[in-house]
């Protein structure tokens, strides 16, 4: 298996070698960027596996960075770190599309830590892709207007493409194959994020409500994604046979 490449992107000198010097000991490729344009044409020049972006950057700030490197790579992995929560309602607000965020100041195993199971999820994407099947366990998942393709990755309303990050397709995946059953914030970290560190719960709500946003009629009142109070969250769309 190649070698995992990652993007650091990080204005602080000693933070951004800390991490580099972590990940490169971890086997990985690590490439660096101090400012949001740089991050860009590291980027242009040569894609990695996942990008490590910090909000706060000279230039060009890391939550116009994301919404640019989403638009032009729908798979790319990117785990933003935010100095405090405030930062991430921006971030969330915009819809900018991180798939997870870490914020400071974070433990760096647990980082490594979530970092390998994304480089795990991306990976089992692109063998999934490549691999593509007809199995009739892997039809798609079909709820009224709502179509979910596990094998191609795609997701469609009334027709219409809908584009979803990777967590966000992973995350509504999981829920639509497990109708009217209600999951707990910690046991979809765990299923998908394969993470079981506590205090993430914002997390799930940061991506259910960006799903929500970008499937559901009235974001308000959801069709699909419901929240079932006092436990998590739940799928209710009517699973065509």
């Amino acid at each position: 298996m190649p070698t995992a490449s990652l993007l650091v992107v990080e204005d602080d000198d000693d933070l951004r070698e800390t991490l580099a010097r972590r990940f490169r000991e971890e086997g990985y490729a690590v490439d660096t960027a101090a400012a949001g344009p740089d991050a860009l044409d590291a980027v242009a020049e040569r894609v990695p596996d996942l990008v490590i972006l910090d909000v706060m950057l000279p230039g060009l700030d890391g939550v116009e960075v994301c919404r640019r490197l989403r638009a032009e790579h729908p798979l790319l992995y990117i785990l933003m770190l935010t100095a405090k929560a405030g930062e991430l309602d921006r971030v969330v607000g915009l819809e900018v599309g991180a798939d997870d965020y870490v914020t400071k100041p974070f433990s760096l195993p647990e980082v490594v830590a979530r970092v390998r199971a994304a480089l795990r999820r991306v990976q089992t994407v692109r063998e999934q892709l490549a691999a593509g099947s007809s199995a009739d366990d892997d039809a798609p998942i079909v709820a009224g207007p709502l179509t979910v393709d596990t094998v191609r990755r795609e997701v469609t309303v009334d027709g219409a493409e809908v584009h979803l990050t990777v967590r966000e397709f992973d995350l509504l995946a999981f829920l639509a194959g497990h109708p009217d059953r209600p999951f707990t914030r910690s046991q979809l970290l765990e299923k998908i994020w394969a993470i079981t560190y506590e205090g993430y719960d914002r997390t799930i709500d940061s991506h259910v409500q960006r799903l929500r946003a970008k499937i559901e009629a009235d974001p308000g009142d959801p069709q699909f994604v419901r929240t079932v109070w006092g436990v998590g969250y739940k799928f209710s769309g009517t699973v065509d046979p």
